[in-house]
């Protein structure tokens, strides 16, 4: 992956969580932000740190970089930053790559010079925020550049951490990716136990969609089978997800939609078949793994 240059930027306690422009949609509020970090830094008993308490004297302090180990795609950085500064009030921080930037392994994130005690402190649970969306952003992004050059766009499920949807997503829109519905609220889609509910009509499913949701209300029917997509264009559906279909099915279900409903290939999508699917001519790939099997990216904090 290729590394943005940006210029860096500071900020002080007084600027936290000092978003930066341009980050695809944070998705919380500054006073969010705080209380999610201060319930991470209460569970870590932050301020208890017997450790850090025994062997640093308070007036003690220090200089540290948070680096990249791994090249990868940066993702929380307002929270590292509220965690940071939530220990120390006085820290200064210098910011090398904001959410969404690619940075090379060895890089530099954060620059910190502050009280030792606050750093050590906050180190963890900065540290968790930042591995765990790095690493759905850094995944997101190996998909995104797999299917370059092809209609696909890699899109998520909602296959997320209780309580970090709204993060999780974020983080795929910082790899480049695009979200999925976010809740059930927010689009109609027919799975397969819905059609058994409806001994597998699929026309009725639409009908009673439309009837049931306000005008313009998105409608995805779910097909194990080619049968079920032509029964879904002709019932007029918007999109059809393609659910652990071979290639030769998908090209051909391409075909039957023929550019009048969407096609979103589902199920067991990896990074080593994302390409081939995507030259289907599939619109859209859903990859559940982006938000539940990301691994963490290796980045860790190193006093000088």
């Amino acid at each position: 992956m290729t590394p943005n240059h940006v210029p860096p930027r500071r900020i002080t306690a007084m600027d936290a969580p000092a978003f930066a422009a341009g980050e695809p949609d944070y998705p919380l509020t500054e006073a969010q932000t705080a209380r999610l970090v201060k319930q991470a830094l209460d569970e870590d008993q932050a301020g208890d740190d017997i450790t850090t308490l025994a062997t640093v004297i308070p007036t003690r302090r220090a200089r540290a970089a948070l680096v990249a180990r791994q090249a990868g795609s940066v993702c929380g950085v307002p929270l590292a930053l509220a965690a940071f500064c939530q220990c120390d009030d006085k820290i200064e921080i210098r910011v090398d790559a904001e959410d969404g930037h690619r940075v090379a392994a060895g890089a530099t994130v954060l620059f910190l010079n502050g009280h030792a005690r606050g750093l050590l402190a906050a180190e963890r649970t900065a540290l968790n925020f930042l591995q765990r969306l790095s690493g759905v952003a850094t995944l997101t992004a190996q998909y995104v550049d797999l299917v370059r050059g092809t209609r696909a766009r890699i899109v998520d499920t909602r296959k997320t951490t209780p309580g970090w949807r709204r993060l999780e997503k974020y983080a795929v829109r910082c790899g480049g990716g695009a979200n999925h519905r976010e809740t059930l609220a927010d689009a109609v889609l027919v799975k397969d136990n819905h059609l058994a509910a409806l001994d597998g009509d699929v026309a009725i499913a639409v009908r009673r969609a439309r009837e049931q949701t306000l005008p313009g209300t998105f409608v995805q029917i779910e097909c194990d089978h080619l049968e079920q997509v032509r029964a879904a264009v002709e019932a007029g559906a918007d999109g059809v997800l393609l659910d652990n279909m071979d290639l030769a099915r998908m090209r051909e279900a391409v075909t039957i939609a023929a550019g009048r409903v969407l096609t979103e290939a589902s199920g067991g999508v990896t990074l080593e078949t994302v390409r081939a699917i995507a030259e289907t001519g599939v619109d859209r790939i859903s990859v559940g793994a982006l938000t539940h099997s990301a691994p963490a990216m290796n980045l860790a904090l190193d006093f000088e």
